[in-house]
């Protein structure tokens, strides 16, 4: 049956704007849950499509495949959890322009709504097609209770993953950095502020070996780096990302301070060498806890997504390599290609997030073509 692209496109943004209305973020796990059942309401409409939820430490994940199907030729993954915004009334969405303005609207319930009516009308027309879906929530915290738990516990496979969670029509990542989430703790000896030479301030520890990682991972920056240009991106970095401690007091010496960093690398470092070089930084009294360590990783995308991108774009996409990280990490790691390429979009976990409506029918229509083509329809 032939798809009405108007209708296609009314329907991607009104389930794109009902998908960003929900809260569903790390703090508020019974709006995750909203945000399941909703996805769940439009999948359900899906003839012989068995839908399974699975939690791992609180955290759920849905996985949809066509009945008497274990390992799809396509899976299509995506994650519903989006960044917490303090501002009240701030989980509304806005047309405009041809955009879609909203928190999530591009990472990733625009995405979200692609894959739900893509799914749909490929089952629709193509009965029994070898297609899933997996949607996690905790991409934001790691994924390691997502499609990490899904791939390596439960044991999810397929031909080849479709991730819309990086890149653009244009640019097809296929490297992505390794990632370490790091907390460092220091240990001091209280004391009253105006009398410090009786204390051991936490925070001077802490202090101390923050500047030693930072001179430390200077020595990668390159001579030139341009903001636009992700070639000149490919270095190891470490940002601290949160410095706190309990002490309340302004004339108290902190005997504990906590500081977490995150660390992006990328080949011929390791995680191993990584933290090998980090112990060496750390001063007395501070030591090191991962939180998360991610290997960089080689996501293969396909040749023939690559070729119907062409057409459908009128010109060749490019092949990256990202800063950020993405699920991909874990299917790359158990051997399975990763295309990761997602429509249009902007102001990533900002209050105006956005993803372009113009961008999400193209990226339809590619992955449309791809999985007919890789399905053999």
């Amino acid at each position: 049956m032939p798809i009405d692209p108007q209708r296609l496109r009314e329907r991607l943004i009104q389930l794109t704007r009902d998908l960003v209305l929900i809260e569903s973020t790390d703090n508020l796990p019974k709006e995750r849950q909203r945000c399941f059942q909703l996805i769940t309401n439009h999948l359900e409409e899906i003839h012989n499509l068995d839908i399974l939820m699975h939690e791992n430490a609180g955290y759920e994940s849905l996985v949809a495949m066509p009945s008497g199907v274990t390992i799809p030729d396509v899976l299509l993954c995506g994650h519903l959890d989006v960044v917490q915004h303090l501002v009240p009334g701030s989980y509304q969405s806005e047309l405009r322009d041809q955009r879609i303005y909203g928190p999530g609207a591009g990472d990733m319930k625009g995405q979200l709504a692609i894959m739900i009516e893509l799914l749909r009308l490929l089952h629709r027309d193509h009965e029994g097609i070898s297609v899933g879906i997996a949607i996690t929530s905790d991409e934001e915290r790691g994924g390691q209770h997502g499609v990490r738990y899904l791939v390596d516990e439960v044991g999810l496979r397929c031909g080849v993953a479709i991730i819309p969670d990086g890149g653009s029509p244009c640019d097809v990542t296929e490297e992505e950095k390794g990632i370490i989430h790091l907390r460092l703790s220091s240990r001091g000896r209280s004391a009253h502020a105006a009398r410090p030479w009786l204390g051991v301030n936490a925070l001077d520890n802490l202090i101390e070996s923050l500047q030693n990682l930072r001179q430390h991972f200077a020595r990668f920056l390159p001579d030139h780096i341009v903001a636009e240009d992700t070639g000149t991106h490919w270095f190891s970095t470490c940002t601290p990302s949160v410095l706190s401690t309990a002490n309340d007091s302004p004339n108290r010496i902190p005997d504990a301070a906590e500081a977490i960093v995150d660390i992006r690398f990328v080949p011929p470092h390791t995680s191993g060498s990584i933290l090998a070089d980090i112990h060496k930084l750390l001063v007395k009294d501070v030591v090191a806890e991962p939180i998360i360590i991610a290997e960089p990783s080689h996501l293969a995308p396909d040749p023939l997504y690559l070729e119907i991108s062409e057409t459908v774009l009128g010109k060749p996409p490019r092949l990256i390599k990202a800063s950020g990280g993405s699920d991909g990490r874990y299917f790359a790691h158990a051997g399975i290609p990763v295309i990761l390429s997602r429509p249009l979009v902007g102001n990533l976990h900002g209050r105006d997030e956005w993803i372009d409506v113009d961008s999400m029918m193209d990226y339809y229509e590619i992955c449309q073509k791809y999985i007919l083509r890789k399905c053999g329809d």
